[in-house]
């Protein structure tokens, strides 16, 4: 088993140290309702999360939906959800859960072994490139059954009702790919019928009540919810909004009770005496980058991959622009991985050197390339626009593509672009994180760069089978810096996410993974909340 991750960085520490001022004193409420924000786009993508790979899908599958495996924000670790108990056998390959009895679906049917299995099955689906299939293909024979050479996943056993054998290909803890929102477990066949995904039935604390695409998702309180006591709030109505000055003004008016700050309300929040009292930041296990597609030629050549790492003045865009609100990347894994070598150094502001390594790499007037982005300050747009004259200056000459969220999760799996500007999950499991750019990782899952390199591979191959975790740690250590050196990305920063709440909400948690993902059913409202 892998030991227990400290997935708050020493550079994070510090901002933690109030966590315990997020606890009230009093006991939880129940009753009233929050107004909880998804703020990452313009609309859900989906009502069905196999099928999705964008984080703003997973605000309102944590409320409707749960996973084999939870994560305890405080504890930064996976711990179990819908099992009691979990065996591992001598060689850490097959583990034997006993399931909740006491998990029920929203429309009363009780959860069994069956369920957890037609899930799996349904994500690893040959038809289709589910973005939740890299969770599963740790999985004896998952592969196979998703290439078509099989009839089922060999390694996913029912012992009876309430027994369920995994086995998997190698000796990895489960917990990190099975806990994510994306392997939810539906109903055994529900997801087979035509209505399933406009009223989506899931195990979650609360039950799905409407959705206005654009708008909200409104959610209301399961009262068969396994963990007895929760939820607390009565109804949670999910409110998207991408924009972060919409947020600003919709907080300040108390309309919401959460909102996720950019850089600029980063820096107006911290001097408000007033709101600076109800933030909380987290190092989170995200990398902001931009992705190179090797099927356009010049980006086949290391060296004009380094050259647009070495043209861009990412210090100056951190301090200007994300406003200090970010980690400078020296590689893929955040501070906060355990694989995180500190002794590595991010690529110098080196225009000089990026135009020497064009002229060897055969584009000595530098070439030009389309940009997709979606329109966020943090990763988008707004970083785009700075990095456009940092690159002219080389002779590299960028035309931004500007998309939705929605078309920026569809494009990038498919390949459909020459660069791309996103924010990628890169903990906090770091073998999973650095499986992304394993030659056998299909781009559909989550390898968008087509990274091939044997040396790296056979550095991923043995962390997988090492025998402890310093030894593996040591290996993805160097995976790491091989990656970072083969440079299949424009390193950016790794992100600081800050969230502002409202005095009368409780409950909030410091969690690394992301931030603005909340389990809701910690969540409560005291009687000064305008909405009770």
């Amino acid at each position: 088993m892998l030991k227990k991750l400290a997935i708050i960085s020493t550079l994070a520490a510090s901002l933690l140290a109030g966590a315990a001022s997020f606890a009230s004193a009093e006991e939880p409420h129940p009753g009233g309702v929050i107004n909880f924000v998804a703020p990452y786009g313009s609309s859900f993508s989906s009502l069905d999360i196999h099928a999705s790979a964008q984080v703003q899908d997973e605000f309102w599958t944590k409320a409707i939906h749960r996973s084999l495996y939870d994560w305890d924000a405080n504890d930064n670790k996976p711990v179990l959800g819908l099992a009691t108990d979990v065996s591992v056998s001598d060689d850490k390959l097959t583990y034997t859960y006993k399931l909740r009895q006491d998990a029920y679906f929203h429309d009363g049917k009780q959860m069994t072994a069956d369920d957890i299995i037609y899930s799996y099955t349904r994500i690893m689906d040959p038809g289709k490139a589910y973005p939740a299939a890299q969770y599963i293909s740790n999985i004896k024979g998952a592969t196979e059954y998703n290439q078509g050479k099989a009839k089922e996943i060999s390694g996913l056993k029912k012992i009876d009702d309430f027994t369920l054998a995994i086995t998997l290909t190698d000796p990895i803890d489960p917990g990190y790919q099975l806990m994510t929102n994306y392997t939810a477990i539906y109903p055994a066949g529900a997801a087979d019928k035509p209505d399933f995904f406009t009223h989506p039935v899931g195990l979650g604390p609360y039950k799905f009540s409407e959705y206005v695409p654009g708008s909200r998702l409104t959610v209301v309180k399961n009262d068969k919810y396994y963990d007895k006591g929760k939820p607390y709030a009565d109804k949670i109505n999910i409110m998207i909004m991408g924009d972060a000055s919409a947020r600003d003004v919709a907080f300040r008016n108390k309309e919401v009770d959460v909102s996720v700050l950019g850089p600029a309300q980063y820096v107006a929040y911290k001097s408000d005496p007033e709101l600076a009292k109800n933030i909380i930041e987290v190092a989170e296990v995200y990398t902001r980058h931009v992705g190179f597609n090797p099927d356009f030629k010049p980006f086949q050549d290391k060296r004009v991959r380094q050259a647009i790492n070495y043209a861009i003045d990412s210090d100056l865009i951190i301090k200007r622009l994300a406003k200090d609100k970010a980690y400078r990347a020296s590689g893929w894994l955040p501070v906060s991985s355990p694989a995180y070598d500190k002794d590595s150094k991010p690529y110098p502001y080196d225009p000089e050197k990026a135009k020497a390594q064009l002229a060897e790499a055969g584009y000595p007037n530098g070439f030009e390339f389309e940009l997709t982005a979606t329109q966020n300050e943090s990763w988008g747009l707004t970083i785009v626009e700075a990095i456009i004259p940092m690159l002219d200056k080389v002779g590299i000459k960028v035309k931004a593509k500007p998309v939705e969220s929605s078309v920026l999760s569809e494009a990038v799996p498919g390949g459909d672009f020459q660069a791309y500007m996103w924010s990628s999950e890169s903990g906090p499991d770091s073998l999973t994180a650095l499986r992304c750019f394993y030659s056998k990782t299909p781009q559909s899952s989550c390898n968008y760069t087509k990274f091939n390199n044997p040396d790296y591979d056979k550095l991923i191959e043995a962390a997988r089978q090492a025998k402890t975790d310093d030894e593996k740690n040591e290996l993805l250590r160097k995976a790491n810096n091989l990656l970072q050196e083969e440079a299949p990305v424009w390193f950016f920063n790794y992100n600081k996410a800050v969230m502002a709440y409202q005095p009368w909400l409780h409950g909030v948690q410091p969690n690394s993974m992301e931030m603005a993902i909340q389990s809701y059913e910690k969540l409560w409202v005291d009687e000064t909340a305008p909405a009770r």
